[in-house]
């Protein structure tokens, strides 16, 4: 992706510290050696490669002078993503800052420059998929303390995620692996769950969605992970950055070493799965089922 102003606030966040990463690990230099080049502390330079930090443009064209970076047109997309990083606030709208975690915002972005997607749902199905019934639901359950804005808001995003990731032009590829078990918990009664298997299953059709099931008497390892995504940007597995979401928080994380093992445990578990035609035999015999007990006089 080149550096242009239709880029998010944590795309060109995320291109900046990979960049500058990259350029410090091919000079062979430390965090430390750069800080101390630069009369900095060490957890200066930590934070803007774990883009915990914009950088500002001094700071940014003091590390490009150390790495030796000088070709014009990759000073100026630099400094642009730069500039970029800084406009989180313009570019986020008030209530999302007001009622979305960060974790949250951040996802939104990355999601809307994201080429593959790799999903892990151990208990129901994920946010991106849900229809607007079990979304409403499930917000209602979970937090009994939001006020009816709040939760105004987490619908509205839930929903307009779907369209915008799933529903775009050039949607990316989505791979999920949803654990069998949330195919048979009932939530929000029988006609809600028939309503959003119904849905999951002429989901899996599009060309562009994968989803397999995790068979119940495998993959109890995993679990332990949480419910996870790892999205590419640029057809690159490297370039990738984890989203992870526990019961009350969720973050986006940066570090390779993380993403590759999360990488490496999806496609381990992707391989234990059911495959994708088994699997939306599963989930559309499990509506029908649901769909039959709801026929009973």
């Amino acid at each position: 992706m080149n550096g242009s102003l239709g880029d998010s606030p944590a795309v060109a966040r995320h291109k900046v510290r990979r960049r500058l990463r990259q350029a410090r690990l091919t000079l062979g230099l430390t965090q430390g050696e750069v800080a101390q080049r630069l009369g900095w502390s060490l957890s200066k330079v930590q934070r803007i490669e774990a883009a915990e930090v914009a950088v500002s443009e001094t700071d940014l064209r003091a590390l490009l002078a150390i790495y030796d970076i000088t070709a014009q047109p990759v000073v100026d997309e630099l400094v642009t993503d730069a500039y970029l990083a800084r406009r989180e606030r313009w570019w986020t709208p008030p209530e999302h800052r007001q009622y979305l975690t960060y974790g949250t915002r951040q996802l939104i972005q990355f999601e809307l420059a994201a080429t593959h997607i790799r999903a892990y749902q151990p208990n129901l199905v994920p946010g991106l998929l849900q229809t607007p019934a079990m979304a409403d639901y499930i917000i209602n359950e979970s937090g009994s303390e939001r006020t009816p804005e709040n939760r105004r808001v987490i619908l509205d995003v839930r929903l307009m995620r779907r369209k915008t990731v799933l529903e775009r032009q050039e949607p990316p590829i989505y791979q999920l692996i949803l654990d069998e078990s949330a195919i048979e918990r009932i939530i929000g009664g029988a006609r809600v769950m028939a309503e959003q298997l119904e849905d999951l299953a002429d989901v899996a059709t599009r060309p562009n969605v994968l989803i397999r099931l995790m068979p119940l008497h495998k993959g109890a390892f995993v679990a332990d992970l949480g419910s996870f995504a790892l999205l590419t940007l640029d057809g690159d597995t490297e370039d990738s950055v984890l989203y992870r979401e526990q019961f009350d928080e969720d973050s986006i994380e940066y570090d390779p070493a993380k993403t590759g093992r999360y990488g490496a445990v999806f496609e381990q578990v992707w391989n234990q799965s059911y495959r994708e035609d088994a699997s939306l035999r599963r989930i559309t015999a499990k509506a029908a089922s649901l769909r039959a007990s709801l026929d009973t006089p």
